[in-house]
């Protein structure tokens, strides 16, 4: 599977802490949900498009 998400971001976003190698897949596995229920609802809405509604 494509990773949606950037280590270097992901490091960013955890200011001041250590990331552990296993919190990157893990975050990823979310994300990677979060996006296809917000597709699911954009297409039971009828769109094509997933707008921050669906989140």
């Amino acid at each position: 599977m494509v990773d949606v998400l950037k280590k270097s971001g992901v490091r960013d976003a955890a200011d001041g802490v250590n990331v552990g190698s296993d919190f990157y897949d893990a975050l990823d596995d979310e994300v990677k949900e979060l996006v296809e229920r917000a597709v699911e609802r954009a297409q039971e809405n009828g769109r094509k498009t997933v707008k921050a509604r669906d989140v």
